[in-house]
């Protein structure tokens, strides 16, 4: 389970990214995290991740207390996600077996594991013709659907997508929030960040709004302006 009480955020030049953030998402939820650029999406994330600190309130992340965790045991939160952002951040000098792999190699996953699950998890995001190619190489979808297999290749307990669909075409928008629900149909919490009105509305799940820092919205079944 994930939970913001009252968590507020507040970097060091006085911007108030947050303001006092109440939210709980369960086990197993499917959740669109909406707003305008400028929002408060993306520190809500960065806080999820441990990039940023909570300045007030507390944040609970499964077993981790977030407010408090030491620096040592961040690491092992991250182990918990998977996460996807818009800018890919694949590796170019690697090839796309070896950027998902690079995933399990960094918690020292034994060799024999890895020959098993990364196949397989290229073959999930239809990729396998492709594995020895570079991220040069491929489409803007491509990369996405290699960030994808990279962050579900460790089994996270939950995927956060920060704008996964900002840089494919609307038809590949749709085949990534697809496979989202799929993993999320495993038992994976999935938080998709986006802007993108239509595509929340397609698919009809909950839908928290963001705005100026505060939680404006909280409903099922579409974005609200």
């Amino acid at each position: 389970m994930i939970e913001f009480q009252n968590v507020s955020m507040v970097y060091p030049n006085g911007t108030v990214a947050l303001r006092n953030v109440n939210l709980t998402v369960e086990d197993g939820e499917f959740v669109f995290v909406v707003g305008h650029s400028g929002a408060g999406k993306t520190t809500l994330t960065k806080l999820l991740m441990c990039e940023e600190r909570v300045s007030g309130g507390r944040l609970t992340v499964g077993k981790f207390k977030l407010e408090k965790l030491p620096k040592r045991k961040i690491p092992y939160l991250r182990r918990t996600m998977g996460v996807v952002f818009q800018d890919f951040r694949l590796f170019d000098n690697k090839t796309v077996y070896e950027n998902v792999a690079f995933a399990l190699r960094v918690i020292g996953e034994r060799p024999s594991i890895i020959k098993k699950k990364v196949p397989a998890f290229l073959n999930l995001v239809e990729l396998t013709d492709k594995a020895e190619c570079f991220p040069d190489e491929l489409s803007g979808g491509e990369k996405q659907r290699v960030a994808f297999a990279r962050a579900l290749v460790n089994n996270p307990e939950m995927i956060i997508a920060d704008e996964p669909t900002g840089n494919v075409d609307p038809k590949m928008s749709e085949e990534l929030i697809d496979l989202l629900l799929r993993v999320n149909k495993l038992g994976k919490t999935v938080i998709v960040v986006t802007h993108e009105k239509a595509l929340v509305d397609h698919y009809k799940k909950r839908v928290v709004t963001i705005q100026g820092g505060e939680i404006t919205s909280d409903r099922a079944g579409g974005y609200e302006e």
